[in-house]
């Protein structure tokens, strides 16, 4: 049985339903990357670009069946690919809101000893700082590693986590193209001979952002606010310094990256401008995992997990009382800012 009747096709996949009304102007405009799946498909021999009024459906219907033997066009096998092709790349650049991660929720385990933890449940929300903090080997890797696996009671810790208050399916558990975490480590080191605007533009190739010239500068100018100095876009990545590369790290994470949790481990060490990173990957709509021992960072995030013997102790909502702490803080870290400034500008301090 053909899988279209009266000059309509029916989808394979009904994610895509709702796009088969629209003109391929209107698919174009919000799409503009399907222009690679016709030049692939020699659709534009066959007079695409001419006719982007019409829905797909209809253009393919107005090939004439002589031309499409001639070109060896199956038009049902291309209608369904065609909306696949949409619905896959949607998904992989995180442009469908409906399948975007809101929030995550962890569900208790046990400890190293077996011991249950304490807490009914965790829930992490888009745009919130999170502080993980614990003893070195406490655990805080292997609760960034539940969260990146979408744990389902299957590892050590025997935890749980839901996305979107559901059990995530094993695409998006082992998809390569859209972890749920981006890890940005204590080191950065790069290997490849490019300079920071190749290295930039060819991640916004592979996301096809369509802007790339735009990428790039969004990019390196959030990354110079980071960096203690500045560097510029024929820099060759492998002569930035430590605290250069995390800025370069944090910005094209927060500007380019699909994954909705970002964990950055030990900030305070990075060289930069830590609040200005935090800030910056928040109003990314990102979850912001960190792992740090600085006092300052931890009562600047929302909450803080508190880890100990491989298990999570308790949960702490920042209190006011702590808040008016860090702001005490904050002016002590700023007069070491100021003396530290002093000495690398070769002055004199008293």
């Amino acid at each position: 049985m053909p899988p279209y009747t009266d000059n309509t096709y029916t989808l394979n996949n009904l994610h895509a339903v709702p796009l088969t009304g629209q003109s391929i102007a209107e698919l174009l405009k919000t799409y503009p990357f399907i222009e690679d799946f016709f030049t692939e498909n020699r659709l534009h021999d066959l007079g695409v670009f001419d006719k982007k009024g019409l829905t797909f459906a209809a253009f393919l219907n107005s090939i004439p069946p002589q031309a499409a033997e001639d070109a060896a066009l199956d038009k049902a096998e291309m209608y369904n690919s065609f909306f696949d092709f949409i619905v896959q790349m949607k998904e992989f650049l995180d442009l469908d809101d409906s399948s975007a991660v809101h929030s995550i929720r962890i569900l208790p385990g046990t400890d190293k000893s077996g011991a249950p933890e304490a807490f009914s449940e965790i829930t992490l929300y888009r745009s919130e700082i999170i502080a993980i903090v614990g003893p070195t080997g406490s655990g805080k890797s292997r609760l960034l590693a539940d969260i990146e696996w979408a744990a389902r009671g299957d590892t050590p810790t025997k935890r749980s986590v839901l996305v979107n208050d559901k059990t995530p399916d094993r695409a998006l558990r082992f998809s390569a193209n859209n972890s749920l975490v981006a890890q940005l480590s204590q080191n950065m080191n790069f290997v490849m001979d490019l300079s920071a605007e190749e290295f930039i533009r060819l991640h916004a190739e592979s996301r096809l952002v369509e802007d790339k010239d735009e990428a790039v500068r969004a990019v390196l100018e959030a990354a110079n606010r980071l960096a203690g100095e500045s560097f510029y876009m024929h820099t060759p990545v492998t002569a930035l310094s430590g605290g250069q590369s995390r800025s370069l790290m944090i910005a094209d994470t927060a500007i380019l990256s699909s994954s909705p949790i970002v964990l950055i481990d030990e900030i305070e060490n990075a060289g930069i401008d830590r609040k200005k990173a935090l800030e910056l990957l928040v109003s990314k709509e990102k979850i912001v995992l960190m792992a740090t021992h600085d006092p300052a960072l931890a009562l600047y995030a929302d909450r803080r997990i508190v880890i100990k013997n491989g298990g999570i102790a308790a949960v702490l909502e920042t209190s006011a009382e702590e808040k008016a702490l860090l702001a005490e803080l904050e002016r002590m870290d700023e007069k070491i800012f100021k003396l530290r400034t002093a000495l690398r500008n070769g002055e004199r301090v008293g």
